[in-house]
């Protein structure tokens, strides 16, 4: 998976909002390429109403997000309303970023050629602004979508604006049941099967070497979703992970009550990390295995404004 759109899919993992959630637009999902293997989607509109969302977006607004105001008059804390990302098939090294909101694409083309290190290309009636070795580009389609990726993934996104793409059903039916939360992720192939950034955090205790490795390789897929609704002021997260068989379900769902358990006795000093191993549910449901975790949104606050602290647990 290119690190730069799992980056984006984090950030879309972690947005979220107060509002009744609703499902992915519909225009978006149809301009995704039909062999996507990872879908992750965020209601932006949403975070903005939500105390953890607004928390969320002020944490982004750095030096370059405010350069970026002051040279196209674009903020994407403010003027984007849903992003939905998606990568291609395995090892493709293909994947697309899609955002609905209110975008001025002369203003945004202007600034990029004052500012150098970009060229267009005109693909039908569209522009693509390209890096200069023409691997990357963004477009819009329109004033109210834009679509970045690979030059190839961008052209054939705006191809399907007349022609839509045809996902799997049984993907479509996932995509429409998760993107009822406020934020969502799926991955239709084995999570290890991906190519992480190689600035994302490891997992403790699931590295090379980790004997719990062995049954998260297991999983074939999952799913996870974010709702700020879930109960009072807790942020409600569930996920789910499909193996091959109801014995390797099992094994995941050990593995994961056990690295819950080593959190707790390795969190002592850290009531919100602990809480959270706390409040870890896992269960199973033949090969299906479903996880929730329920945390206070200021407890959440806590954990990201200070996310120095990390686990270590032994290898087991």
């Amino acid at each position: 998976m290119n690190a730069r759109l799992a980056s984006t899919a984090a950030l879309a993992f972690l947005l979220s909002a107060a509002l009744p959630a609703r499902a992915v637009d519909t225009q978006l999902l149809n301009l995704v390429m039909p062999d996507a293997t990872v879908l992750a989607g965020v209601n932006v509109d949403q975070a903005k109403t939500s105390v953890f969302g607004q928390f969320v977006l002020t944490q982004v607004q750095n030096a370059d997000i405010q350069k970026l105001v002051a040279a196209t008059g674009f903020d994407p804390t403010q003027d984007v309303q849903e992003v939905l990302a998606a990568a291609g098939a395995v090892n493709s090294k293909t994947g697309l970023v899609l955002a609905r909101g209110t975008f001025n694409p002369q203003q945004v083309a202007a600034a990029a050629a004052a500012h150098g290190g970009t060229t267009t290309e005109t693909y039908g009636s569209t522009t693509i602004i390209e890096d200069q070795k023409q691997t990357h580009g963004v477009a819009f389609l329109g004033s109210n979508i834009a679509v970045a990726g690979d030059v190839a993934s961008v052209k054939a996104a705006i191809d399907r604006q007349t022609k839509p793409s045809s996902l799997p059903a049984a993907v479509v039916l996932q995509v429409k049941q998760w993107s009822a939360q406020d934020a969502w992720v799926i991955s239709t192939v084995p999570p290890s099967s991906l190519h992480p950034s190689s600035t994302a955090p490891s997992i403790p205790g699931v590295g090379p070497g980790a004997a719990v490795n062995g049954a998260l390789q297991t999983i074939q897929a999952a799913a996870g979703g974010v709702n700020f609704n879930g109960s009072g002021d807790n942020v409600l997260i569930t996920a789910q992970a499909t193996a091959d068989n109801a014995q390797d379900a099992t094994a995941i769902a050990q593995t994961l009550q056990l690295l819950a358990s080593v959190a707790q006795l390795q969190a002592a000093k850290d009531p919100a990390l602990q809480q959270l191993a706390q409040s870890l549910k896992v269960s199973t449901s033949g090969t299906v295995v479903n996880v929730t975790v329920s945390l206070p949104e200021a407890q959440l606050q806590g954990l990201l404004a200070h996310p120095h602290t990390q686990v270590h647990p032994h290898k087991m």
